[in-house]
């Protein structure tokens, strides 16, 4: 049980971490001045407002979603399979990239918190074809998860993560040579075609009490031609800008679009700053993600991409929001249905026939 907490930093690991220009005063810091939880209130005021969460946090029934094989997706188009909240599968000439995968049904190390919905949770580390690239941009746990990757270990090629998260993995038997971290700015070249840089993200880290001992992270990915924006979790802030300037256009670009709440403002996005990220950035197409399957803030499951599309639409940015485990070939058209709509009376999903623009 207790290595599912993981492992502090040492060693060179920490000389590494210790020489970073982002790790001051004995912890990393944001390049903007972030509070994980602004302004007055209490605690007691956060907790209360956890505790007495409407029951529109969770879905009326079971969601929509396609169980696809996964080791015989088609190598001949550019694949997208989203497994719910940050966790998804790429596929773009025969080369597979698996981010942040937590398939082992809770977003903490307790089985009472952080339950994975019904209907999102159809996919297993079992599932998964063999892994190139495993991209983990940080060490929370709904993102970093000891089971998936205990699991997953033996089909892992190359693991790339943020400065500090290899030692979680060294710990959980990953074998030292296939894991690369990187401090923002940093680069590294997998193979002819395929790089991956890190660039910043405006969040925390931390898998105990003790916060900010590893870095988090976005990435760029430039594969096979294509730019793509792995974002991880972020709140806004002028880096968005940035990277586009240094690194865009993208071509697609998955964004963080959940989760976020009143009393933590800056470590998380608000769907309408998720749209604003994605005109900062430049990108063609977005995938709102980090939404629909776990409960970890207090609005209703489905706000988060109700609230995105309607702010999406103000501005004309395209986007995709398939059903859990739906491949999709993003450099085509995408007719977009809002699966996301339940019925009150039966609790069944409403399958909209008319298509979102």
């Amino acid at each position: 049980m207790m290595k599912r907490f993981g492992k502090t930093p040492t060693g060179h690991r920490l000389q590494r971490i210790k020489n970073s220009r982002h790790y001051r005063e004995g912890s990393f810091k944001n390049v903007e001045v972030t509070s994980v939880s602004p302004g007055d209130a209490s605690m007691f005021t956060i907790l209360k407002k956890m505790i007495l969460r409407p029951s529109s946090v969770k879905p009326a029934g079971e969601l929509p979603h396609l169980k696809t094989d996964l080791k015989n997706l088609d190598p001949e188009k550019p694949q997208l399979v989203w497994f719910g909240h940050s966790s998804y599968l790429l596929q773009i000439n025969g080369y597979t990239v698996l981010v942040d995968p937590v398939f082992s049904g809770n977003a903490s190390p307790f089985r009472f918190f952080g339950k994975a919905f019904e209907g999102a949770d159809a996919f297993n580390a079992e599932d998964m074809p063999k892994i190139d690239l495993l991209i983990i941009t940080h060490d929370h746990y709904d993102h970093l998860d000891y089971p998936s990757i205990k699991k997953m270990e033996p089909k892992i090629e190359t693991v790339v993560t943020s400065l500090g998260v290899g030692e979680h993995l060294e710990n959980w038997g990953v074998k030292n040579g296939k894991i690369e971290e990187l401090d923002w700015w940093e680069s590294k070249e997998m193979q002819t075609d395929v790089r991956v840089s890190a660039t910043p993200s405006r969040h925390f880290s931390g898998r105990g009490i003790k916060r900010a001992q590893t870095l988090w992270s976005s990435f760029v990915l430039e594969i096979f031609g294509f730019k793509i924006f792995i974002g991880g979790d972020s709140g806004y802030d002028r880096s968005f800008k940035k990277i586009g300037e240094r690194h865009g256009p993208f071509d697609l670009a998955l964004l963080e679009c959940g989760q976020y709440g009143e009393y933590w403002p800056q470590i998380h996005m608000f769907p309408e700053q998720t749209v604003q990220a994605a005109l900062d950035l430049q990108a063609k197409t977005v995938v709102p993600v980090h939404w629909g399957k776990f409960v970890l803030s207090y609005h209703p499951w489905n706000e988060p991409i109700q609230r995105f599309v309607t702010a999406a639409k103000k501005t004309n940015l395209n986007f995709i929001s398939p059903r859990n485990g739906e491949p999709v070939d993003f450099t085509s058209v995408y007719q977009q249905e809002a699966w996301w709509l339940f019925e009150n009376k039966d609790e069944k999903y409403e399958r909209e026939s008319a298509t979102l623009g």
